[in-house]
């Protein structure tokens, strides 16, 4: 019950087309309606992923090469988590802006219904965002899976990197057998912390280093009618302000129910998303298609503070 094999908006380079084989984005990207059918697989693949070859995405993928380097928040090495296409193909096909019953797309113009609010959508997890005033859709974003940004960059405090003030990144969690939102919440923050202030993905410390960090929140949410789980952290760095990081865990809403994992990484200091965002977005998230307001399930559920252990 995932989008349907085709060729979507690269949601790290939206001025090109990437194929997405049905499980995984590839590498194959081409520009927006350039000739090429359905990529066939490849000779030989194995690991149980489709393999895809076009000859119309080879040019392209070099001018994606030339235009996606930049460096975000340190890099992302783990294969598993991945989200769908968030927008529809440049073909006439379904873009999965509704509910997915019984594994089919729900039929739809390509981009929202006019006068809609602004969303972000991730078709993967059936799940939309609210796209704040202060965040805008990712471009030219190295790493995967991001669904939001603050605007613009700026020279990081450390090693030689670009950053940014904020991302929100949203994966289905695959790599484990457990379900329980909970626990993945809170390993996952550990994660979440290093990937982002600790060591980018070319060794660089754009931060100097995580020097510590302490929970500033934790507890049951309610998230898109699902109970859900979150932990932040407030992490202290070895150049600049520090930051926060936030992971928040909850069933998604199609498919078998496999636990989504949402990241919050927010700067400190000037110029940095206010930390209220992070309940913003976390309150406004939605099942595709849904436009109830209401919570749903869980709708008393509220995150506590965490002690002061300082």
């Amino acid at each position: 019950m995932t989008p349907a094999p085709g060729w979507y908006p690269d949601p790290h380079a939206p001025h090109l087309e990437r194929w997405w084989d049905g499980t995984a984005w590839t590498e194959h990207r081409r520009t927006p309606g350039a000739p090429g059918g359905p990529v066939p697989p490849a000779p030989g693949a194995s690991g149980g992923r489709t393999r895809v070859i076009a000859l119309a995405a080879a040019a392209a993928v070099l001018v994606a090469a030339a235009v996606t380097g930049t460096v975000l928040l340190g890099g992302d090495g783990d294969p598993e988590p991945r989200t769908g296409p968030t927008a529809a193909p440049s073909a006439p096909a379904p873009d999965g802006t509704g509910p997915i019953p019984s594994g089919t797309l729900p039929e739809s113009a390509s981009g929202p219904p006019s006068g809609a609010p602004d969303v972000v959508e991730d078709q993967l997890n059936g799940i939309t965002f609210p796209l704040l005033d202060g965040w805008v859709r990712p471009e030219h974003v190295s790493q995967d899976d991001v669904v939001m940004t603050t605007p613009g960059t700026h020279a990081c405090p450390g090693e030689g990197s670009v950053c940014r003030h904020g991302l929100v990144v949203s994966r289905t969690v695959t790599a484990t057998d457990e379900t329980s939102p909970e626990p993945l919440a809170e390993e996952d923050v550990s994660d979440a912390a290093e990937e982002a202030f600790e060591e980018d993905a070319l060794g660089q410390e754009p931060y100097g280093g995580i020097e510590s960090h302490r929970v500033v929140k934790s507890g049951p949410v309610a998230v898109a009618g699902r109970a859900g789980y979150l932990v932040r952290w407030r992490v202290t760095t070895g150049e600049g302000p520090g930051g926060y990081v936030q992971s928040l865990v909850f069933p998604s809403t199609v498919g078998t129910g496999a636990p989504v994992v949402v990241r919050y990484v927010f700067e400190s200091g000037e110029g940095a998303p206010p930390l209220a965002d992070m309940d913003r977005i976390t309150r406004g998230i939605r099942a595709a298609g849904d436009a109830d307001p209401g919570g749903g399930v869980g709708d008393s559920l509220a995150p506590r503070p965490a002690p002061d252990r300082s």
